[in-house]
């Protein structure tokens, strides 16, 4: 609960030092906090866990470990924002409060054990985010995102509250351990309510993971956001929303898995197909990474398909290696953008050349991407896929193998443009130090994470 408090205090004295013209002071007083944050989930892990605050949240070895990846990967996302707010306003306060305002609704999320704080938690960092993503006031594909995201968002939350009511009509609780007591003491005589609870909250919870036929919002925010938010909402967020959807079925749900896995399994076939081929057709590389994000929701979704002892390393390794890789994509386009002006895949050409070590970056981020042995991304296909052998799920696992395929070509297709197309402009890409400290340690833990991956694993049991 420390971390949670640090966080909601840190927002509001970010504020206060914006409104006294403190600038220089934000990004170190975020990063300070951050790692006292950090600091509070570390002290947790070897304190035995019980739901605390009458049974609202649990900071277990699975929550606290979600909760410190997203705080990590936080930071590292703030280290690149050291100059970018400020060329998008100069009132930037607000900025880093609405991210850690976001950032302590996924620790909710991460850490519910009741209903009710899974609702505050998904309203929390959802808020601050349809702020953030059309913070560009000037900006009409920004309002545009912020505007999209925020309808689609409240319809969805229609749903994820619905099935909750239904939920509580059946087992006259929100708690999940009275729910997941009242599954054992009617195998034969659940109420159907329940069961249409279930499937709503499936909805609901598709919706906030970006999964098809619930993605339609994914392309458009992701596209019409600022780059920086972008590469929060596909990290931090679509990790913590995992947390909470494996938390309520790996936990609760497991005895009705024969009810919800084909529902399941067709959105997973669906959300592979939908997210690999639409970003196979993409000519703009942001675009290109925010339909292959629904594809990388199909993959995690594995774990929650086929539950066992190793969901939730399997999940925790592809979290950690997806975020590294966006980080350091998304990262490169801010710089690139920043030089070319544009986010197609031409403003790419010839950078192998022009700045070596940037190509270097982009072409790892893009093989863990696309599961090359030797990265992060690999490991955590690997162990997605072995999710699926051990359920025997056969066609499932083809057609994923298939889809693996499609998306080594989109993301070979960067590394194609970058060392085998020649450019108009000979000028070099700029890199600050902050991008370098952020781009070394990724390439660094994308490499670690693909050869020893027992320490994350042994980490997350």
């Amino acid at each position: 609960m420390g971390a949670i408090i640090t966080l909601s205090l840190l927002g509001i004295l970010l504020l206060y030092l914006g409104l006294y013209k403190a600038k220089n002071a934000l990004l170190p007083v975020s990063i300070l906090g951050l790692l006292v944050a950090f600091g509070f989930e570390a002290y947790y892990w070897n304190v035995q866990a019980e739901p605390l605050y009458r049974g609202m949240v649990i900071f277990d070895h699975f929550s606290l470990s979600f909760s410190m990846l997203c705080i990590a990967l936080t930071i590292l996302i703030l280290l690149l924002s050291k100059e970018y707010f400020k060329s998008i306003s100069d009132n930037i306060a607000e900025y880093y409060s609405l991210i850690l305002f976001s950032l302590t609704g996924a620790i909710l999320v991460c850490s519910y054990h009741n209903f009710a704080m899974l609702f505050i938690g998904l309203e929390i960092m959802s808020v601050a985010l349809y702020i953030l993503a059309g913070i560009r006031r000037t900006d009409k594909a920004s309002n545009e995102a912020s505007l999209k995201y925020f309808l689609m968002g409240a319809f969805s939350t229609g749903f994820l509250l619905f099935g909750i009511t239904l939920l509580y009509g059946s087992t006259g609780s929100f708690d999940l351990a009275v729910i997941k007591q009242y599954i054992i003491d009617n195998p034969t005589g659940i109420s159907p309510m329940f069961y249409g609870g279930i499937l709503l909250l499936l909805v609901g919870l598709c919706f906030k993971v970006g999964a098809a036929p619930f993605h339609f919002w994914t392309p458009d925010v992701y596209d019409g956001a600022p780059i920086l938010i972008t590469i929060f909402m596909s990290t931090v967020v679509k990790i913590a929303s995992f947390a909470g959807f494996l938390k309520l079925f790996s936990t609760v749900l497991v005895p009705l898995n024969e009810f919800w896995t084909p529902v399941l399994l067709t959105v997973v076939i669906i959300t592979l197909f939908i997210g690999n081929v639409t970003a196979l057709m993409q000519t703009s590389y942001k675009r290109m990474l925010a339909y292959s994000s629904i594809s990388h929701a199909g993959y995690m979704l594995f774990a929650i398909l086929s539950i066992g002892p190793n969901s939730t390393s399997g999940i925790l390794t592809y979290s950690a290696a997806y975020g590294l890789a966006s980080i350091i994509s998304f990262g490169a386009l801010i710089l690139v953008k920043r030089q070319a002006g544009s986010d197609s895949f031409e403003s790419f050409n010839g950078l192998g050349k022009r700045s070596p070590w940037l190509a270097f970056c982009i072409t790892i981020s893009m093989l863990s991407l696309a599961g090359i042995p030797l990265t992060a991304g690999f490991i955590g296909k690997f162990m997605m896929f072995s999710n699926v052998m051990n359920d025997y799920h056969t066609i499932l696992l083809v057609l994923a193998a298939i889809n693996a395929a499609v998306g080594v070509y989109y993301y070979l297709r960067v590394v194609v443009h970058m060392y085998f197309m020649s450019s108009k402009e000979d000028a070099t890409v700029s890199m600050p130090i902050n991008f370098q400290i952020v781009f070394v340690l990724s390439v660094i833990l994308t490499f670690v994470l693909g050869v020893y991956p027992d320490a994350l694993i042994w980490f997350a049991k």
